[in-house]
């Protein structure tokens, strides 16, 4: 399950940019999932939520936004939803040139996380 691995990268470069900015914890992670990226969602929520344990991502939420596949055809320009299995071949025209637009994302778009509270100072009366 190749999604474990994909969960654990995540988990890495979350935890590598909330320890630079100085964040206490990871609330929620947004990722973009293109449907030609060969991801299970729920492989990926559930790798995700093992990942995560003993790290400041603990409890995180993951949100997985989908991305429909595009194509264009090189030959006529026609843009069309390529579905899954993926249609790669011109609607209009049937040729096979067509250019892949979207669906094969795979990234991190936004991490909300806390950052840790200032001290306190307590100043001693005299």
């Amino acid at each position: 399950m190749h999604e474990m691995s994909i969960a654990m990268a995540v988990v890495e470069q979350v935890t590598a940019a909330a320890l630079d900015a100085g964040a206490d914890s990871v609330q929620q992670v947004r990722l973009e999932v293109g449907e030609l990226a060969g991801v299970v969602p729920e492989a990926l929520a559930f790798s995700f939520e093992l990942a995560c344990g003993g790290t400041a991502l603990e409890g995180a939420e993951l949100i997985a936004e989908p991305v429909p596949g595009r194509a264009r055809c090189d030959d006529c320009r026609t843009e069309w939803p390529t579905g899954m299995p993926p249609k790669l071949w011109c609607p209009s025209c049937s040729a096979s040139s067509a250019r892949l637009l979207s669906g094969r994302e795979l990234r991190i778009v936004s991490v909300r996380w806390t950052e840790e509270p200032e001290p306190v100072r307590v100043l001693e009366e005299c």
